[in-house]
């Protein structure tokens, strides 16, 4: 059931399901979340059941912007480092994900077990309505201080951004608040606080220059703060980055503009004689002289309008029943960085 987020009976509505329990599709800046009470184990299971995603696979918790949100933070994490903090004056509410070490006996499930904690908060006014919502303590209810939330679709598929997304991939018995198309289109930028440094785990619309202006640190990589500190220390688990990821039904393939200019040539005369559209392409280089039997759809120049984009673009291609999707490679710089990710993990 999709509902209305400027109807104030919605936010009632989906607060009382997360209250009793059950799971509601979210919408935030980023892409559409699936959620629950990140307090309850039980609910948050049900998060991993319609998803068909491991249990030991951590959920990001979204927590209210009152108070900046560390009300939210101080509920389910141990310590705030100082640089993490400046991150949270930065850039909260938005599309920035911290890991942080957890308290005990708090959020155990959301986190997949382990000993640290992703938290984010959304900036999305629909996502923060039900955030507020639920940590109303009136009437006698016990505050809810944040909610597990996922991408809304199956685990390992494209990412939703629209409320219809999420109803075509977990059906129409799910409450679902419709906020809108997700402003920004991809999901958070991951940062591990927890090993004392700043460590990029997912790259997102926050770019590695704003994350190290913001705290006045290096930006590490994880394999960059394992080889300085000389003993391999893992990284934690992290949502999205897994080498297969954000994948359409259709294979999809990264080329640079050269090689896919390439392959269209040999297929010109090749598929003379099809009369459907087995191949779809995805590019910022104008190409001429396209077969008409590849459906063609043109990159936009800039990485921000792409991002907003992606994921719809792939949803749309794989619905026309095409094979394959080539894609042209995003240029390999910081804007990008994010695109390029998704991409990369879509075609693994």
């Amino acid at each position: 059931m999709i509902l209305s987020a400027s109807a104030p009976e919605s936010i009632a509505a989906c607060a009382a399901n997360i209250r009793a329990g059950g799971l509601i599709g979210l919408p935030t800046e980023t892409v559409y979340g699936l959620g629950a009470d990140a307090g309850s184990d039980a609910a948050v299971a049900k998060i991993f059941a319609a998803k068909g995603r491991p249990a030991d696979h951590p959920l990001i918790v979204h927590v209210s912007s009152q108070d900046g949100g560390m009300s939210g933070v101080a509920h389910f994490a141990a310590q705030v480092p100082s640089f993490a903090q400046q991150l949270m004056s930065a850039f909260w509410p938005g599309p920035l994900t911290l890991i942080l070490p957890r308290r005990g006996g708090v959020g155990t499930a959301a986190a997949g077990g382990q000993n640290s904690i992703g938290l984010r908060c959304p900036a999305h006014p629909a996502a923060q309505a039900v955030l507020r919502a639920l940590r109303d303590a009136s009437a006698g209810q016990e505050p809810v201080w944040g909610l597990a939330a996922p991408s809304a679709n199956r685990f390992g598929r494209v990412s939703p951004t629209t409320a219809a997304h999420v109803e075509s991939e977990l059906g129409t018995d799910l409450l679902i608040l419709d906020g809108g198309p997700c402003d920004l289109g991809i999901e958070s930028t991951i940062i591990d606080c927890t090993r004392g440094a700043p460590v990029l785990l997912r790259p997102g619309s926050i770019s590695r220059t704003q994350v190290e202006e913001a705290c006045g640190r290096k930006l590490l990589s994880k394999e960059e703060l394992d080889a300085q500190a000389g003993r391999g220390l893992e990284a934690p688990r992290a949502p999205g980055t897994l080498e297969s990821h954000y994948a359409p039904n259709a294979t999809v393939r990264l080329m640079d503009a050269k090689a896919l200019r390439t392959a269209l040539d040999l297929l010109d005369g090749a598929i003379d004689q099809a009369t459907n559209a087995s191949i779809a392409v995805y590019a910022r280089t104008p190409l001429k002289k396209v077969p008409r039997q590849i459906l063609l759809r043109t990159m936009p120049q800039a990485a921000s309008v792409t991002a907003h984009e992606l994921f719809s673009v792939l949803r749309e291609l794989d619905a026309t029943g095409v094979k394959l999707i080539w894609v042209e490679t995003p240029p390999d710089t910081l804007e990008w960085e994010g695109v390029r990710d998704r991409l990369q993990r879509a075609s693994a």
